[in-house]
């Protein structure tokens, strides 16, 4: 019984560890609908798990992959019309495809008109659709259907139709047996290789390896990792916002009220306290409203929606024409007022809650652009808790001295007066904001076309922007509230350091330097006229087994870089990682790159069947064989998706997934060529 049990938990494992690497994020279901008797509809109804989202119809090319119907065989029957897709489409511009895309988030509906003309009737064939989360991308999935019935006749009656067509599961068991029947066929179908031919000499190549795979254990969640970003992101944003003439005044003042109002010192503790708590509850109540009113999708698509990046590039330039001292933006002074005053009618917690309320309507004119800039910021992670997380952070670093000064009012003494040095913060901060204004500049200016913003203009405007802060921060420069101090102090001689030496650093990107440091906001290195960088890594083949043989033949490990065309974060991890000198020494010296496009729309030969898990599934492309191969051998089905193999096929890492911290792909290559030595 205890073998049983133990074999049982065994088992269980590899199906959970599976399960991690096979993802089944959209699920559809066919039916066959009767319209007229000469008349029907074939529809594809799916549901799509949060975070993931599937491609419309008719994308333009060099994008993301679309959804089309194709058909494999028919008779009595033929297609009529366009492949139409129903729901609630997104239309939104991609910055990565530079172009604009079309898809659909939680459901989405295909359907195809056909037109019944004999007296029986037969079709069969598949969906195909691709789909991504802001992670990963799955290879193009098919939804393969079959009908028949009588025709025109006998009525248009449907006498089978196919349930949904899921992502497949691979046990090693049942994909041995797949390699084992189909390796052959599978085999030496890509011409496009310069030894493609080369005749591989053993079957092992193909065999399953997930259980030696997951040995070397699992990849930290980026999920998870970005979170904690998000939280820190918006903590670093309330302590600017403290700093802030809107903001830090009101500090002693609203200590010394909470410590003057109770008769004990607990009790005033206990009230600032609340006070902190309050102003985190209606920090993280806004950014779940937010959320909840727009939904995760929808602010994902507004924050890459050209009309909505250019409002709030206005916004912005207008926020930081106030911070210059050009004008003073507040909140009507009767909003403060009625809450206030209420606050003063009112007692006990809501009181409190309610003066809380009053900091956040007094602070609005400093705290607004920071709050925007975030929220905006976090809504591109399509998740529904992520700007309640970074709002989280904002609020804990804006409560945090309150508390802090209450528990020990003595410091309040020792608190620096405002001044004006609390000026240049705010002069600093319109710097900033003129700075990302241009970063949401260029998104309206890559969906539009103008061609006014590429690269060299961008890193231009910034190199200026980042120097006149420099000489603002060394007194060079004054604004209209600014003292007439000529004196400068260490720390803002420090600022005014660094702000010149970004500015420096960003001088050999007018050239084409990757620029690491600001990639996420610059346009594409696509953009640059004039690029005098070739430090770039390119696979030494596209094509598995010849790969294998050129690696068995020289000795050396593999790198395998399951990738795709429409496949968002693989051009990140391309741009951002692989252009690094460590990570490119490694990659192009001590492993054979095999780069193996899951998309690619090559036909093979012929089709070829194979069996999945008890599915029967035909390949039609060499996308779909690489797409096969990265089942059945690794059990993952996401890409990017890179994994380091010796030249028998045999995993020596842990296979990596989207993450672009290079310190951990280095680590992860080394590891892997460590391994290899040792063997």
């Amino acid at each position: 019984m205890k073998k049983i049990c133990l074999w049982l938990f065994v088992f269980t494992l590899a199906a959970l560890n599976l399960q991690a690497q096979i993802k089944e994020p959209v699920k559809f279901k066919t039916s066959f609908k009767s319209i007229s008797p000469t008349e029907a509809e074939i529809i594809f109804s799916g549901t799509i798990d949060n975070g993931w989202h599937v491609y419309s119809t008719n994308l333009p090319d060099g994008g993301p992959i679309s959804a089309t119907f194709n058909v494999d065989k028919q008779q009595g029957v033929q297609p009529v019309g366009k492949f139409q897709a129903k729901g609630k489409e997104i239309s939104t511009f991609d910055k990565l495809f530079e172009m604009q895309v079309r898809y659909f988030s939680h459901a989405v509906q295909f359907v195809q008109k056909v037109k019944i003309t004999g007296a029986t009737y037969h079709i069969e064939g598949y969906l195909e659709y691709g789909a991504c989360d802001d992670e990963s991308c799955l290879p193009p999935t098919q939804v393969p259907f079959k009908f028949s019935g009588k025709g025109v006749e006998g009525g248009a009656q449907t006498s089978s139709t196919t349930a949904a067509d899921k992502t497949t599961q691979a046990t090693d068991e049942a994909a041995a047996a797949t390699v084992a029947l189909n390796v052959d066929s599978l085999k030496n179908v890509n011409d496009s290789s310069s030894v493609a031919a080369v005749a591989v000499g053993t079957t092992d190549l193909w065999a399953p390896v997930i259980n030696e795979l997951h040995a070397f254990g699992e990849t930290t969640s980026q999920q998870d990792m970005s979170w904690i970003y998000i939280f820190i992101t918006g903590f670093l944003g309330g302590l600017l916002a403290l700093f802030t003439p809107c903001v830090w005044p009101i500090i002693p003042m609203t200590v010394s009220f909470f410590l003057k109002r109770s008769k004990d010192k607990k009790k005033g503790i206990r009230d600032a306290w609340t006070y902190g708590a309050s102003i985190v509850v209606i920090y993280v109540t806004l950014g779940l409203a937010i959320t909840l009113i727009f939904g995760a999708s929808a602010l994902n698509a507004l924050s890459t929606n050209a009309v909505f990046n250019i409002l709030f590039c206005l916004m912005l330039v207008v926020f930081a024409a106030s911070f210059f001292g050009a004008f003073e933006i507040t909140l009507p002074s009767r909003w403060s007022s009625a809450v206030d005053s209420k606050a003063e009618a009112t007692s006990g917690l809501l009181s409190i809650f309610l003066m809380a309320f009053t900091l956040s309507l007094v602070s609005f004119s400093c705290t607004g652009p920071i709050i925007g800039f975030l929220l905006v910021q976090v809504s591109t992670t399509g998740s529904i808790v992520a700007p309640a997380i970074g709002m989280l952070g904002f609020a804990i670093a804006l409560a945090l001295p309150f508390t802090l000064f209450a528990l020990f009012p003595s410091w309040l003494k020792s608190m620096p007066k405002s001044g004006g040095w609390m000026n240049v913060i705010k002069v600093t901060l319109g710097f900033l904001e003129l700075a990302f204004a241009l970063k949401f500049l260029s998104v309206a200016d890559l969906a539009y076309g103008w061609g006014i913003l590429d690269r060299e203009t961008f890193l231009a405007l910034w190199i200026v922007l980042f120097a006149l802060l420099g000489f603002y921060l060394l007194g060079k420069i004054k604004f209209p509230h600014d003292d007439d101090d000529t004196r400068v102090s260490v720390p803002r001689f420090f600022m005014a350091l660094a702000s010149l030496a970004f500015a420096m650093y960003m001088v050999p990107g007018l050239w084409g330097a990757p620029l690491k440091a600001v990639s996420a906001f610059s346009p594409p290195l696509k953009t640059q006229d004039f690029n005098l960088y070739t430090n770039e890594v390119h696979a030494k083949f596209d094509d598995y087994d010849a790969g294998m043989e050129y690696a068995r033949r020289n000795g050396k490990p593999v790198m395998l870089d399951f990738t795709g065309y429409g496949c968002v974060n693989c051009r990140k991890m391309e741009l951002a990682v692989w252009t690094d000198p460590t990570v490119s020494n490694l990659i192009q010296n001590d492993y054979v790159l095999i780069t193996l496009y899951v998309d690619n729309k090559t036909k093979l030969p012929e089709p070829i069947k194979v069996t999945e898990n008890g599915t029967e599934r035909t390949l039609r492309t060499l996308g779909d064989r690489w797409s096969y191969l990265q089942r059945v051998k690794f059990g993952a089905n996401a890409q990017p998706f890179y994994v380091l193999i010796d030249n028998e096929g045999k995993p020596l890492n842990k296979s990596y997934a989207y993450d672009e911290d290079i310190s951990k792909y280095v680590d992860f290559l080394r590891t892997g060529l460590d391994n290899y030595r040792k063997k």
